[in-house]
């Protein structure tokens, strides 16, 4: 066992006195180079192409209604998100349903839908959300929370519509990519 000698012993195990000396030379300066490619990231990360940037409104007008979907693009693996969902009817609509393409989903927790449908569904590849009559004038407003799940990589892609009961009244076609 090798035994420490009289000047080390002021320092802890794996450090000797010659940590303690200044260092000189190149050795005590940051290359250039670490302050070009930091600054590329933060340049990178500010354009809000890794995500952060605000959502942008999708908005379809029909004759029935003009329906806007809001959404986060790009998500990022493990992100809790929203998606708005807002509906202004132009003409009575009997029994609005809001139908969700599976694929849009895939891979995604859902965590709350305020305000709750009267009843849920799956149908035809999609999930379907019921809600009240709405009268010429009415507005729905519906907001989703959600969190994207750790194997989640690469792009959902899927519709959301409105529909009349079984009647295609309008549809928002999205497609968001999955950063991980």
């Amino acid at each position: 066992m090798a035994t420490a000698r009289q000047d080390d012993a002021a320092f802890p195990d794996g450090l000797d006195p010659s940590h303690a000396e200044p260092v000189s030379g190149l050795r005590a300066h940051a290359s250039p180079l670490a302050f070009i490619i930091l600054g590329a990231i933060v340049a990178t990360a500010m354009t809000g192409a890794l995500g952060g940037a605000p959502a942008p409104v999708t908005t379809i007008n029909a004759p029935a209604a003009v329906m806007e979907v809001k959404v986060a693009r790009p998500l990022r693996s493990g992100l809790f998100f929203e998606t708005h969902i807002r509906v202004v009817a132009r003409q009575d609509i009997a029994k609005p349903v809001i139908g969700i393409d599976a694929a849009l989903w895939r891979d995604l927790t859902i965590n709350s839908q305020i305000p709750a449908p009267s009843d849920e569904s799956f149908a035809d590849g999609r999930y379907r959300f019921d809600y009240p009559a709405l009268k010429a004038g009415d507005t729905l407003e519906i907001k989703i929370d959600g969190q994207t799940n750790p194997p989640l990589v690469g792009r959902l892609a899927g519709t959301i519509t409105l529909l009349d009961d079984d009647t295609r009244l309008s549809a928002i076609a999205l497609s968001i990519p999955v950063l991980p």
